[in-house]
């Protein structure tokens, strides 16, 4: 009878969830629809604190964060806009149209700062690495090492000269591919690891080269512009930029995506 109870207890508790996970997404969609119709009448304002009270809630997507970026845009907004179109893009990489949105905001930012590119085998193990996301390596690791051990079953049993011959083999290459996928997997989990960008929120903000205000200036950033963030002390984080110059800035003035 105890267990029953319990039984039905924990099915009664979860069904709850259910209905409040539901009941949150129907009132998520609802006012999706309503943020939807404000930024169509151009009440842009209105459409980003409807799409503000979804994001509230907890709820995440790249349509919310694209919609949020677009109303920003239409109100010269120019680090918000920045910032959730790149959120957008972190849950849907590969999506032209965020991608081309992007550079339209980033077209309002005053810093031009250069890309200096990566060459070589650097180069080349960084896009294998990011071919996929780190779920996906660890999940090829394991069906490589699940591959591994049936091939090695099949050639345990087999009586055939020429299966065993296949199994041999193949047990080898699942090994091995199993091997190289779960490196890949750590490596990809440490590229995410150190991967801290941030928007500058600030209109203008002073970039020293220590993390006091009295230190030496050693260049300016305005509002928009993307920063790779390497540490912080106190109330200050050390920045990278694309063109690898660094330097210290209020983390106040920073925005992490």
């Amino acid at each position: 009878m105890k267990q029953l109870f319990n039984i039905v207890k924990k099915t009664f508790i979860l069904g709850i969830f259910v209905l409040f996970g539901t009941f949150a997404m129907a009132q998520g969609n609802a006012l999706f629809e309503k943020g939807n119709a404000l930024y169509n009448d151009g009440k842009f304002a209105e459409a980003i604190d409807t799409y503000q009270v979804i994001l509230d809630s907890g709820q995440h997507s790249a349509e919310l964060y694209f919609n949020i970026a677009n109303a920003h845009y239409k109100l010269n907004n120019v680090a918000p806009s920045i910032y959730y179109y790149e959120k957008a893009l972190q849950l849907s990489p590969n999506d032209a149209e965020i991608k081309n949105n992007l550079v339209f905001a980033q077209q309002m930012t005053i810093d031009a700062i250069d890309v200096v590119p990566e060459v070589g085998f650097s180069r080349i193990h960084k896009n294998i690495v990011n071919s996929f996301s780190f779920d996906t390596w660890s999940k090829l690791a394991v069906a490589g090492m699940v591959l591994f051990v049936v091939c090695f079953i099949m050639y345990y049993f087999a009586e055939n000269t020429a299966k065993k011959r296949l199994f041999f083999m193949s047990f080898f290459v699942c090994l091995f591919l199993g091997l190289i996928t779960l490196f890949l997997a750590f490596q990809k989990y440490d590229l995410d690891k150190k991967d801290k960008p941030a928007i500058v929120f600030s209109a203008e903000t002073s970039v020293k080269s220590d993390p006091n205000a009295t230190s030496a200036e050693v260049f300016k950033l305005h509002e928009g512009t993307k920063v790779q963030i390497l540490e912080t002390f106190d109330d200050w984080s050390k920045i990278e930029l694309s063109d690898d110059k660094t330097g210290w800035m209020k983390t106040v003035d920073l925005k992490a995506l």
